[in-house]
C-alpha cells in the first residue's frame, strides 16, 4: 500500500475504542507504531513489524515520541478587543464578578472596545492568541462571538473568526453568542433584545457564519425561557446548540440545552444531578473550564464523579476570554483539571481531543482511527501523562493538519 506520508517510530495514544481506549488499555495506546495517510485522512495503523510492505512519499521519524490526536479548544472567545486587567485587580481586592458586571465592567466592558475596534484591528489583536494555541498542537478551534450584541459587530466577530481559520487552514467552529450579555441600549428590556439576536440568527447563518449558537443563561445573563426561544430559532435552522449553563448559580440551563439535545453545557460548577442525569441521556458534553474557575477563585467544584458515574463525557477547554480567562495554554488547562477538579491525565486528554470533538459535533477528529482527520501531533514527552503534568509547557515536535506538516 501506499501513502501519502507515513509516521514511523511512533508511539500512539489513540483515543480510540478499538484500541482499547474506555475498555482497560489506558490511552488507547499502542507502542513501537506506524501510521500512514492518504488524501489527508488515517488510511492505516499498524505495528513497525508491517512496514516492509508498504511505501510512502514521505516518511516522519517520531523518534519514539508520542503521536496523538491534534488537540481541539472547544470553549474560546479568543476574537475580542481591549483589555480587563483592572478588573482583575478589583477581584484581587474582593470585589466579586456579579458586581463588577452590574457597575458596567465584565462582558459590557469588552462589547465597548469591540464595537469600535475595525475588522482589521480586530484580526491583529486577536491572532496572537490564535497562533498560540496553534503552536500549542491545536488544530481545532472553537470561536464565539458575544461581544458585538448587534448586528453588524457580531457579524464583524464571526468575519475574524472564519478569516483566521481560513488564512492559517485550521478548523474554526464559528458559535453565535448574541445571547451573553444585555447590551446598554436594552437595558430593562431583554425580551426585546432576545428578540433581535433571534432575528439576527437566520440572517448570519445564511451568509455561511455560524456552525452552533450558544447563551448564556445565568441570574446576570438570560433566563431558562428566553434562552429557549433562542434554541427554537436554531432548531428551526438545523443549528446545534450549547450553552453556558451554572457557572454561578444553578438554573437548570443543563437540563435545558439537553432536552434540545445539544452538544455540551459548559462551566457546570453547580450542576445539579437531575440535570446530570438528562445530560447523560442527551449525550450532552460536559465542558469543565478550569482556568476561568481559577481566575474568579471559584469554590464550587463540578461534580466530577457523578458525572462519571453517569458516563457523561467531559471536555476541557480554555475559555480563552478577556475577563475570566485570559489563558491561550490548553495544556495549563489540562493540569488544572486535574490538579483543581481531580481528573485523570487520561481524562484530560480525552477531553482535549475525543469528547472536545463530541462538544464540537465533530465525529471525525479527536482521535486515531482509519477514516478519520489526519489532524496529529507528535510530542517530545516520555508517557501521555506528561502533557498535563508539564505545567504550561510546549512541548510539540510537529503538528499536522489534514495530512501536511505544519512549520
Amino acid at each position: 500500500m501506499r501513502f501519502d506520508t507515513l509516521i514511523i517510530n511512533a508511539n500512539l495514544a489513540t483515543m480510540n475504542e478499538e484500541f482499547g481506549f474506555g475498555r482497560g488499555t489506558a490511552y488507547g495506546a499502542v507502542a513501537n507504531a506506524a501510521l500512514g495517510i492518504v488524501d489527508g485522512k488515517i488510511a492505516w495503523i499498524g505495528s513497525m513489524a508491517e512496514l516492509s510492505t508498504h511505501h510512502a512519499d514521505e516518511r516522519i521519524d517520531a523518534c519514539g515520541g508520542w503521536l496523538t490526536p491534534a488537540l481541539l479548544d472547544c470553549h474560546t472567545h479568543l476574537v475580542y478587543a481591549g483589555n480587563r486587567s483592572d478588573e482583575f485587580e478589583m477581584r484581587l481586592t474582593g470585589v466579586d464578578y456579579t458586581t463588577i458586571a452590574k457597575n458596567g465592567g465584565g462582558i459590557l466592558s469588552t462589547v465597548r472596545a469591540t464595537r469600535q475596534a475595525s475588522f482589521e484591528q480586530l484580526y491583529e489583536q486577536s491572532l496572537p492568541r490564535f497562533l498560540a494555541l496553534v503552536n500549542q498542537g491545536v488544530a481545532t478551534i472553537e470561536i464565539k462571538s458575544g461581544y458585538g450584541l448587534d448586528l453588524d459587530s457580531e457579524r464583524k466577530m464571526l468575519q475574524v473568526a472564519k478569516k483566521l481559520g481560513e488564512d492559517y487552514g485550521i478548523s474554526v467552529q464559528k458559535t453565535y453568542l448574541a445571547a451573553h450579555a444585555l447590551p446598554p441600549e436594552y437595558q430593562g428590556d431583554a425580551d426585546a433584545y432576545i428578540e433581535k439576536v433571534c432575528q439576527w440568527l437566520p440572517i448570519l447563518h445564511a451568509e455561511g457564519l455560524v456552525d452552533a449558537v450558544d447563551a448564556f443563561c445565568e441570574k446576570i445573563a438570560f433566563t431558562i425561557e428566553q434562552v429557549a426561544r433562542v434554541f427554537k430559532v436554531a432548531q428551526s435552522l438545523n443549528l446545534p446548540v450549547k450553552l453556558h449553563a451554572e457557572q454561578l448559580s444553578d438554573m437548570g440551563g443543563s437540563g435545558l440545552v439537553a432536552s434540545f439535545r445539544g452538544l455540551s453545557a459548559d462551566h457546570i460548577e453547580y450542576l445539579s444531578s437531575g440535570d446530570i442525569v438528562k445530560m447523560a441521556a442527551a449525550d450532552t458534553v460536559a465542558v469543565l473550564l478550569p482556568t476561568a474557575f481559577y481566575c474568579l477563585r471559584e469554590t464550587k467544584v463540578p461534580p466530577i464523579d457523578e458525572l462519571r458515574s453517569h458516563a457523561v463525557k467531559m471536555a476541557v477547554s480554555t475559555d480563552c476570554n478577556p475577563g475570566t480567562s485570559p489563558s491561550v495554554s490548553l495544556m495549563l488547562a489540562m493540569n488544572m483539571a486535574c490538579t483543581l477538579f481531580r481528573l485523570t491525565p487520561e481524562e484530560a486528554l480525552a477531553g482535549t481531543t475525543i469528547h472536545a470533538a463530541c462538544a464540537l459535533g465533530l465525529p471525525n477528529k479527536g482521535k486515531l482511527a482509519v477514516g478519520c482527520d489526519a489532524d496529529l501531533a507528535i510530542w517530545q514527552i516520555d508517557r501521555p501523562a506528561d502533557l498535563s503534568y508539564l505545567i504550561g509547557q510546549n512541548v510539540l515536535k510537529q503538528l499536522i493538519i489534514a495530512g501536511k506538516s505544519r512549520h
